[in-house]
């Protein structure tokens, strides 16, 4: 079963009088419990392709179906629901509250979902046992290191339990040592049945997945199983 099949996606930005065409009819299906990588130099397109896939974006034509959704049909409130209750988000940048302990940046998911707050922090801790930091849950981003942050991060989003991960370049900031544990925590993750789905330049970092797609130029190849 696919959990998401995008079909002739494009995307276009304004530039100037022009409209520059960033993604070029993409196809791609993901199938349920997948661990895919798309890979793409700077620029490529990658960053945008995962936009839409998050639904931070819509496409300008195209069809993207999510769960058997229709996504262009969503409106701005939905959208929202759905990223943040179908979909967990891991950044190179951590995107971590500074100000704020690692349960409560664990948590911040489940507040937007208006889940009650002894609820939230016992389900915070959970999942911040999960990725091996129950004993940090009360320091601070800049009481971390990076490869710790980004735990954190994992753990915000796993929160929510949600059926599809992406990550953005996740091992993009660390040193190797920190970037191997991260890998080997999405292994970990991807093993319980939770969809992966990976951006990265890194072949390296690429190879952990079942799947590899490139994208170069806005078109995407071996985005469908068996290209």
């Amino acid at each position: 079963m696919n959990i998401l099949t995008m079909k002739n996606i494009c995307k276009d930005y304004p530039m100037g009088r022009e409209m520059l065409r960033v993604l070029k009819n993409v196809d791609l299906t993901v199938s349920e419990g997948e661990y895919l990588a798309i890979m793409g130099p700077s620029g490529s397109g990658k960053t945008t392709l995962m936009n839409l896939i998050g639904c931070l974006d819509v496409p300008t034509s195209g069809t993207y179906q999510l769960d058997g959704r229709e996504i262009s049909a969503c409106s701005d409130n939905q959208l929202a629901e759905i990223r943040n209750k179908e979909i967990g988000f891991v950044f190179q940048s951590f995107n971590l509250l500074p100000r704020t302990t690692a349960v409560d940046n664990v948590a911040l998911p489940l507040l937007y979902a208006g889940v009650p707050k002894a609820e939230r922090i016992a389900r915070a801790q959970e999942v911040l046992e999960m990725v091996g930091l129950a004993d940090r849950k009360d320091f601070y981003p800049e009481q971390l290191s990076g490869g710790q942050c980004q735990r954190v991060a994992i753990a915000r989003a796993m929160a929510g339990s949600p059926r599809l991960l992406l990550a953005d370049e996740p091992t993009g900031a660390l040193d190797s040592a920190s970037g191997a544990q991260v890998m080997q925590l999405f292994e970990e993750i991807h093993k319980k049945g939770t969809t992966i789905i990976m951006i990265t330049h890194d072949e390296e970092i690429a190879a952990h997945a079942a799947r590899q797609a490139n994208i170069r130029d806005g078109v995407l190849t071996g985005g469908e199983a068996g290209e």
